[in-house]
């Protein structure tokens, strides 16, 4: 009888979680805690990313700027008072209006040119002079004017000046054919000549502001 008192009045042992349930409460544990690191990391990441396009942008608006800091200083326009000149039209009398502005590289070089200015009018007035109104009424023709123009104005101020137009304006060979008169070779031997060097010229292009033809 004690012995079945004994037993009566023992406490209930308490019995613990199955094992099968605590492992799958420390495998959710772990899957937790390893989105979280997860989802920290990427955050970081992510972070890090945004900080480092902000300051490739930061660079590349950096190296625009100093790009656009680069340029060459902006040219400088010389107008040159207009020129009103005979043309050589031999079946009527006509003549040409022509305006014309010279860029160069800076304002120095603008008072140099303003220095040479009568040297410079007198030969683009020559110019003009020799040029018929069928030459001056095509672009072309407009085209040229304003290259020989540059080159000119150039050689006014003491600029050697080598124009390629020109060489290649050359007149054709003459070759003496048997009876001992000439006559123009049709296939004259091209020598190769080492091009001279020659100045750079400083006026970069030749405007115009008003072209009229009578």
């Amino acid at each position: 009888m004690s012995t079945a008192a004994a037993d009566a009045g023992a406490a209930p042992k308490k019995k613990g979680l199955p094992k099968k349930l605590m492992i799958m409460l420390l495998a959710a544990v772990l899957v937790i805690a390893a989105g979280g690191g997860a989802a920290i990391y990427f955050m970081k990441k992510k972070a890090a990313d945004a900080a480092a396009a902000e300051e490739a942008d930061a660079g590349g608006e950096h190296v625009a700027a100093k790009k656009h800091d680069d340029h060459k200083t902006p040219p400088t326009f010389v107008p040159l008072d207009a020129f009103t000149v005979n043309l050589a039209d031999r079946d009527a009398e006509r003549f040409a209006q022509v305006g014309v502005t010279l860029e160069v590289e800076d304002a120095h070089m603008a008072e140099t040119l303003k220095t040479y200015m009568p040297a410079i009018r007198d030969s683009i007035l020559m110019l003009l002079s020799h040029k018929t109104s069928a030459e001056l009424v095509e672009r072309a023709g407009k085209e040229k004017l304003a290259h020989d123009i540059g080159v000119q104005s150039a050689r006014a101020m003491g600029y050697d000046i080598v124009d390629d137009d020109e060489a290649d304006a050359a007149p054709a060979h003459k070759a003496k054919a048997a009876d001992g008169d000439e006559e123009e070779d049709p296939k004259p031997k091209k020598k190769k000549k080492k091009k001279p060097a020659g100045d750079a010229n400083p006026i970069k292009h030749v405007l115009f502001s008003n072209f009229i033809i009578q």
